[in-house]
């Protein structure tokens, strides 16, 4: 750790007194507002084709901007900016109160949510938010409502206590749960507003624990789509036809055999995975030897054969977080083609669909491994069946892709730990994460130079896109004032 630079402008009071206030807000407004923004389904586009007509998703982008304008932080603009065809973006900008200062930070967050999924406790629900020890149930409230919440918050705070700060802007979509397709045109619309961007701020990542900040060191990239085969042009009876017709659920095995070992659920194209870097490798152990076997504990296991829980594919920590986060993995999420079993009568279908999601390294791109693996799975179909994967992305960005942060500046580093000693009492955590956030892959890019703080409240059990999502209020209050110290520091 370098020697603290004297020209932080945080003292412990000061701290302390940011804290306080995030705390404050977080129980007087920011609890509040979510309670009613997790009682409204604004689903994805991807998960509801009517989203412009049903209203749901302008209805939470309106609360979230008549919640920041009625703060009345000096200098703020916002503005709801729409694309033709495109989901909205709140875009706001507040001026810096930190002399000569000529750089921007970026807070980025999302207020599109996930599907209902089932499963939930009996007095729970997706859309029917409960405060429960701490905890804030319901969908979206932590995948990432919060996000332009606590962000405003945190220039609040500084602003409270007359700590200067840099010019901060904020970016809050609402396709990100699609894979933020529309994304890119908006930062290209708004490239020149953004200014010289040196620090990214994004809250919509995970943490180890609750127990102290966590920075997310990589971010998995994704190809999602349907693959589907069809043997038939209508089901007929499996007497008169098996054993004549191919089963469509047979050649699907055939097929996915070519990506995966169903044995070890190893990816079998070396195209697919990537060297994963040695400083990734040593936190990865540092992170182990905190979290321990809490890494694949927590996660919600079904009794298995012998009355135990069901094993995971590895028990080694260190493995399992590389597993999670640099090696690629396949998982069938949404089938089709098949009757609900009360209705499956002994007829052959004619077709099956699996909905596929691929998690790719960080240094995989996303939208050549979408077309590798399309090549993949459609040439030389077996029995001559017709085999297709179309891939969820639009306009020709077929995958997203991955992100690893670049190294931390020396006042980052120190910055982050003494932010987590103020807040939490532990030093900074750093972790890498297996979800997806598109953003960052095209800020890098875009602004090279920058710094990233990639972090979030998604921590053990919160179950974002499952049953049971919860919000670790106390855990959100923390981090907000943590990232409050970490703009103050910005040099």
């Amino acid at each position: 750790m370098n020697a603290r630079d004297p020209s932080l402008p945080l003292q412990p009071d000061q701290a302390s007194a940011l804290g306080e206030f995030a705390s404050r807000v977080w129980d007087e407004e920011i609890v509040p507002a979510l309670t009613q923004y997790i009682a409204i389904p604004a689903k994805s586009p991807m998960f509801d084709a009517e989203w412009a007509a049903n209203g749901h998703i302008d209805k939470v982008l309106r609360d979230a901007a008549s919640w920041v304008e009625s703060k009345k932080v000096a200098g703020l603009k916002l503005e709801v900016i729409r694309l033709e065809g495109r989901t909205p973006v709140i875009f706001f900008e507040v001026p810096a109160t930190k002399a000569d200062c000529q750089d921007t930070i970026v807070l980025y967050g999302h207020l599109d949510k996930q599907p209902e999924f089932n499963g939930w406790r009996n007095d729970l629900g997706p859309w029917t938010p409960k405060y429960e020890d701490g905890k804030l149930y319901g969908r979206g409230g932590a995948d990432d409502g919060y996000a332009v919440y606590a962000s405003l918050t945190a220039i609040m705070a500084l602003d409270k206590q007359g700590i200067p700060r840099p010019r901060c802007v904020g970016i809050i979509e609402t396709c990100e749960e699609s894979g933020s397709y529309d994304l890119p045109a908006y930062i290209d619309v708004l490239k020149e507003r953004l200014g010289n961007v040196s620090l990214v701020v994004c809250l919509d990542s995970g943490a180890g624990d609750y127990n102290q900040l966590w920075l997310t060191t990589s971010l998995r990239g994704m190809v999602s789509g349907v693959l589907k085969v069809e043997v038939l042009s209508e089901g007929i009876h499996s007497g008169d036809a098996s054993g004549v017709v191919p089963s469509s659920f047979r050649i699907l095995r055939q097929v996915l055999d070519r990506l995966e070992d169903s044995k070890t659920g190893r990816l079998l194209p070396e195209s697919f995975h990537c060297e994963i870097p040695a400083a990734r490798v040593e936190q990865a152990q540092a992170t182990a030897a905190i979290l321990k076997d809490e890494v694949y504990k927590r996660m919600p296991w079904a009794c298995g054969a012998d009355g135990g829980p069901v094993l995971p594919m590895t028990a080694e920590p260190v493995e399992v977080l590389l597993n999670r986060t640099w090696r690629p993995t396949l998982s069938v999420t949404g089938v089709d083609g098949f009757p609900e079993m009360k209705s499956a009568g002994n007829v052959l279908r004619p077709f099956t669909a699996f909905k596929l999601s691929l998690r790719l390294p960080p240094l995989v791109d996303g939208n050549e491994a979408a077309l590798r693996l399309k090549a993949l799975l459609e040439d030389n179909a077996p029995y001559n069946a017709k085999v297709t994967f179309v891939p969820d992305g639009r306009a020709g960005a077929y995958g997203a892709t991955g992100w690893n942060t670049p190294d931390l500046s020396p006042w980052l580093s120190q910055a982050l730990n003494e932010a987590s000693e103020a807040h939490f009492g532990a030093p900074v955590g750093y972790i890498g994460q297996g979800g997806t956030i598109p953003l960052m892959s095209m800020l890098q890019k875009g602004f090279p130079a920058a710094q990233m703080v990639v972090c979030g409240v998604l921590g053990p059990k919160s179950n974002a896109h499952g049953p049971n999502e919860f919000l670790h209020v106390p855990y959100g209050k923390r981090l907000t004032a943590a990232v409050a110290q970490v703009m103050a520091a910005h040099p």
